[in-house]
């Protein structure tokens, strides 16, 4: 998965292990790799645009495109632009989307959406 700004706040690594638990080739890794990379920008983006003013997405994505990985200079922007600091609700959403992930990952097993962690 590549290096973007918000990494710390997704459970990469229980993902990671869930996905190495339920393929069988290097094949299958990768391409479930590449699903939930696409899964989790997809819904990070969306989850910041909702943040900010539509004015300014255009802005935001294109600041994103230019270094994805630099955490202090996206979030002055975000911040700047939705008029507070946003990054505990980010932390906050990618809990959630880190449990839907890992729920569709290993649906046989319950994965509680209070908690965000697996029921056993």
């Amino acid at each position: 998965m590549s290096k973007l700004f918000f990494d710390g706040f997704a459970d990469f690594e229980k993902i990671e292990s869930t996905i190495k638990s339920i393929v069988s080739t290097t094949e299958e890794l990768d391409e479930i790799r590449g699903i939930v990379d696409e899964i989790i920008n997809y819904q990070a983006t969306e989850k910041i645009l909702g943040k900010i003013p539509e004015e300014s997405h255009e802005e935001f994505l294109a600041l994103f495109h230019k270094c994805p990985h630099d955490e202090v200079t996206i979030f002055k922007f975000i911040n700047g632009k939705a008029g507070r600091d946003i990054k505990e609700e980010l932390k906050e959403d990618f809990k959630t989307i880190s449990s839907d992930i890992l729920h569709e990952l290993r649906p046989e097993e319950e994965v509680s959406r209070e908690t965000k962690v697996p029921v056993k």
